[in-house]
């Protein structure tokens, strides 16, 4: 086992966010009007996670621009924020078949999110790289050469460590922008292999857009970097990361929000596309026009999951039907 070691002083204040996201977490689990692990919640929350993260990076396109993305449909935007959309997309797709262990999964995944927009994706960076802010430089990573040791010790470390889940991958995720393994992308990969790490431990992680919350509060997300490093203790940053995971579990839809088996089936059978209701029975294997419309595609519609190309002209016979995003 590694004898590497992070320095982390644990408080109150981490022991009862901990203490509190596992009570609401066994929540989730165990209460029959709790059920937020819907095709339509992860697709939803794939977009709002994809977009907040890349928009702390700088990203311009909007909410709605990345979930038509999502959906697979062509937008106007710059070429570069919308190749970003793509690649982020890519990566989200295979991410939870990785190993969060594995250096060389982190590599392929860094391959995917940064494919065509830097000449150093899927390797570790060859040069210095700092974190600068105006014109002051306001960290410095550790040398190049220092990098593959470095990183292969914090995936041993984080993988053999006693703490939670909850407290080690956030300790991970601050020693990992510490070391700043690639040219670019550092930020958005940390983000990432904090939730794979979660995910790993419990699969809810998957569906929490915790990516929103940290760019609702990306100010105090740096404050508490800075404020880590110069305390030489991760502590600041695991408190934030605990905070935005309470907040991303408080947001969760309860039992209003839950699809009934229908619209599930309804959900799953439609994913991106864009159908008529001949082909979205014909998906489902019905052959009852009027039990289709009755059972799930007009409950579909006044729930807001479901929505018409042609608003305006509902009887045309050039309608069609595709996901809503919901909005929050």
């Amino acid at each position: 086992m590694t004898q590497y070691q992070p320095n982390f002083t644990s408080d109150n204040a981490i022991l009862v966010l901990t203490a509190t996201i596992l009570e609401k977490l066994h929540e989730f689990s165990h209460s029959p009007a709790v059920n937020p692990i819907s095709p339509l919640l992860r697709r939803n929350n794939l977009a709002r996670t994809i977009q907040s993260s890349l928009a702390i990076e700088a990203n311009t396109l909007s909410l709605e621009q990345v979930t038509a993305i999502v959906n697979g449909e062509h937008i106007a935007g710059p070429k570069k924020d919308v190749l970003e959309v793509k690649n982020a997309i890519a990566a989200y797709q295979v991410l939870y078949s990785k190993n969060p262990y594995s250096v060389q999964d982190l590599l392929s995944i860094h391959g995917l999110l940064t494919e065509g927009l830097i000449a150093e994706s899927d390797i570790l960076r060859t040069g210095s790289v700092g974190v600068v802010k105006g014109q002051q430089v306001i960290h410095l990573a550790p040398p190049a050469s220092l990098v593959p040791q470095l990183l292969s010790d914090l995936f041993a470390w984080v993988k053999h460590s006693a703490y939670p889940m909850l407290i080690k991958s956030a300790i991970f995720h601050y020693e990992f922008e510490y070391i700043h393994p690639f040219a670019d992308g550092n930020g958005r990969m940390g983000r990432m292999w904090q939730t794979l790490l979660l995910s790993s431990w419990n699969p809810l992680f998957s569906y929490l857009a915790v990516e929103e919350i940290v760019k609702n509060q990306q100010q105090e997300y740096y404050d508490a970097i800075n404020l880590s490093t110069a305390q030489n203790d991760s502590a600041p940053f695991v408190t934030f990361m605990l905070e935005a995971i309470k907040q991303a579990l408080d947001e969760l839809p309860h039992n209003r929000d839950v699809l009934s088996p229908p619209l599930e089936k309804l959900v799953a059978a439609m994913g991106n596309r864009t159908l008529s209701v001949k082909e979205i029975m014909q998906s489902m294997n019905l052959t009852s026009r009027q039990s289709f419309m009755r059972v799930y595609l007009y409950p579909a519609l006044e729930k807001g999951i479901v929505e018409m190309t042609l608003p305006d002209k509902p009887t045309s016979r050039l309608q069609r039907y595709r996901m809503k995003t919901q909005k929050k």
